[in-house]
């Protein structure tokens, strides 16, 4: 009697531990597809990170027709990363969105050039054919253009537009004199295509003074008026940067993790590793906490678009410090 009345109490009590564990799900929109520029997500999902914080975690990648504000805003996921330009018009156009965590401290973005177009220095753009990624990437080299006082409707003292695919051909095929490039991905592109670094000239946004803010972490700003959605979040974010430190102190290791979860198998190991390694220097710095200073930087170089600016006026309640205030103290 008593072996039968234990095993039903630890039954009792195996299911109620059962219950009290259950993992709260957590849906992220990523801002493109499966590659290292999101591995620290990927590490935390494959180390345990985020079941040993009691979520259920998944990662939907993205792609040239997915965009996160959208997908949010549809209720298709409860968090996305973006690039904060590209929230920030979102949230002048009306879209609630808020950042709760900056993970990336550096810009990546890059405007690659040919030396044989005579191009050297930012002077050199006036009647020159730029490609330029559209979707919400435009918007840092729109504030560029703007600040140089460059019309992008061509002419001599102008330049013309590109709408640049995602890829470097128009820089290879001679269609445009530069391309978009993140120090990550596309600058090698050109590399493995075949041209040299001696044969190019690159223009970091960051030495330009026109650095914005990269793939932070957002969600609807309502959401957070529940506290149930808030103690989610904290969880997520302190796993998430778990899984971000992970990844710069094993670049190689956290590369095959990624490509361990590339559904396309699209991705190579050599591209994955050295992504890795380069991504694992703009999330140097941060422990995920959003740096106001960087904010301000964001938003005066977003607003400094003389006639055109990217959004018209300094946003409110566009960021809030109270989830990594609790996640990462």
């Amino acid at each position: 009697m008593k072996t039968i009345y234990g095993a039903v109490l630890a039954g009792a009590m195996a299911m109620g531990a059962s219950v009290a564990q259950a993992a709260d799900d957590v849906t992220l929109q990523l801002k493109w597809v499966t590659q290292a520029q999101f591995g620290g997500y990927y590490v935390a999902l494959d180390k345990g990170f985020y079941e040993e914080e009691g979520l259920n975690v998944t990662i939907k990648p993205g792609g040239p027709d997915v965009a996160p504000a959208q997908v949010i805003a549809g209720g298709g996921a409860d968090v996305v990363l973006d690039w904060m330009p590209s929230a920030l018009a979102s949230r002048e156009k009306g879209l609630d969105l808020v950042n709760i965590a900056q993970p990336f401290k550096s810009s990546g973005m890059m405007l690659t050039c040919r030396k044989d177009s005579g191009i050297a220095t930012p002077a050199d753009f006036k009647g020159k054919t730029l490609g330029v990624w559209f979707g919400g990437n435009e918007y840092p080299f729109l504030s560029w253009m703007n600040k140089l006082g460059y019309s992008t409707d061509g002419g001599e003292d102008g330049v013309t537009v590109l709408k640049q695919g995602f890829n470097v051909d128009p820089i290879l095929n001679g269609q445009a004199d530069c391309v978009s490039t993140m120090t990550y991905n596309e600058y090698w592109q050109i590399i493995d295509a075949g041209l040299t670094p001696e044969e190019l000239v690159v223009f970091k946004y960051e030495d330009q003074g026109v650095a914005t803010l990269e793939d932070g972490i957002y969600v609807i700003g309502s959401n957070l008026e529940d506290p149930a959605f808030v103690d989610k979040m904290e969880r997520f974010v302190r796993a998430s940067m778990k899984g971000w430190k992970w990844a710069e102190e094993n670049p190689d290791d956290a590369a095959m993790i990624v490509l361990d979860n590339d559904a396309t198998g699209a991705q190579t190991e050599k591209h994955q590793t050295r992504m890795m390694r380069e991504i694992a220097k703009l999330t140097a710095g941060s422990n995920g906490a959003l740096d106001v200073a960087d904010y301000e930087r964001t938003v005066q170089s977003l607003l400094s678009g003389g006639s055109d600016p990217v959004i018209t006026k300094a946003p409110e309640g566009a960021y809030t410090l109270a989830i990594t205030d609790k996640a990462l103290n």
